[in-house]
């Protein structure tokens, strides 16, 4: 267990399915913490959701709740003049990289003038570290694997993934001018219980019940690094707690205490494995009838503009700094979901 001792730690995106469930960890685990959390509880998917996260923090009483969006300067600039958080966890972000085709305006709002907001304002109250999330997408259609962090990626395919890569670049010249120590998280493909239903293991589930077909793109040619939430929410603490080391260079001025790593289960599944395991799942929990006809439900359709065929991490650096690698298994994490989706949704 990592110890925060009395410190105050700002995790943006509160409401959202990481945030919420790196909020919860730290409060259960440290109770002497002070947690802050700031969402702005956007309707992008069903409020209900977030609102159920948002009342299992509520039970903790060293977490705070402020509503507000990132974009608002004055809003961010007060949240940090008053609470001068030790440590910031910036996981607000408009997310999906397909919703980014049709919604650019959400993307640029939250994460790039939201971004800059919270460089700003570290760039102020000087926090001990700024940790943020980037994505797999980053990586666009890299066609060497895994993905490495030494990796060129300079050819994004959405403007999600351009967005992430703008962070990174951002933080970076922060880092570098500011001397604030930053860590950029890419995330691969994040699922789990009370997750988001723009994923496809959720937006499956929802369309299966409801007896619609789903959509399996690139006719089933897809391989995707899955990642559980407790898995992440691991990797994000342990970085948290071991901030980038400021160093000066050999002309005096400071080297950019800067970081980026990967976290992700290193092991890419077929898209129809994926489907199977879960088609499984969903009905040893009771969520589909036994006798479920999958065949008559599955559409086999070509790729999405946007998509990419494979995401798969290399996580050595992760590995090699803070001896942590994902290890939950498809089936085990698929099995978790499944049970809460019974619980949250049918009973």
């Amino acid at each position: 267990m990592i110890e925060f001792g009395k410190k105050t730690i700002l995790i943006t995106g509160a409401a959202g399915f990481i945030g919420a469930a790196l909020a919860k960890r730290v409060c259960t685990e440290n109770p002497d913490v002070k947690v802050i959390g700031f969402d702005s509880v956007n309707n992008y998917y069903d409020v209900k959701l977030k609102i159920h996260r948002l009342a299992q923090l509520a039970e903790y009483k060293n977490f705070e709740f402020i509503k507000g969006n990132l974009a608002d300067k004055q809003a961010v600039d007060g949240l940090f003049k008053k609470y001068h958080p030790d440590i910031v966890v910036n996981l607000a972000a408009q997310a999906g990289v397909r919703y980014s085709i049709d919604h650019p305006d959400a993307y640029i709002e939250a994460n790039i003038i939201g971004f800059y907001n919270i460089l700003e304002a570290c760039r102020h109250y000087m926090p001990e570290h700024l940790v943020y999330a980037s994505s797999s997408s980053v990586y666009g259609g890299n066609k060497k694997v895994p993905f490495s962090v030494d990796d060129k990626v300079d050819n994004p395919v959405s403007l999600y993934a351009a967005t992430k890569k703008s962070n990174e670049l951002l933080a970076h010249a922060y880092s570098k001018l500011y001397n604030i120590p930053s860590t950029g998280l890419r995330f691969f493909t994040v699922y789990g219980p009370a997750g988001r239903p723009d994923m496809a293991y959720f937006g499956f589930t929802n369309k299966l019940i409801k007896g619609e077909k789903i959509q399996i793109f690139n006719y089933g040619n897809c391989k995707r690094d899955f990642t559980y939430i407790d898995d992440i929410v691991e990797g994000v603490i342990r970085v948290m707690a071991k901030a980038p080391e400021k160093k000066e260079g050999k002309d005096g001025l400071p080297l950019p205490p800067y970081k980026v790593y990967n976290i992700g289960n290193s092991h890419p599944e077929n898209l129809l494995t994926f489907v199977k395991i879960l088609q499984e799942e969903l009905i040893r929990a009771g969520v589909l009838p036994k006798d479920y006809d999958f065949e008559a439900h599955k559409e086999m359709v070509p790729m999405q503009p946007g998509d990419v065929p494979v995401t798969y991490a290399d996580t050595s650096a992760l590995e090699k700094d803070f001896g942590f690698k994902p290890t939950t298994q498809l089936r085990d994490g698929l099995r978790t979901f499944a049970n809460w989706y019974k619980t949250f949704y049918m009973l």
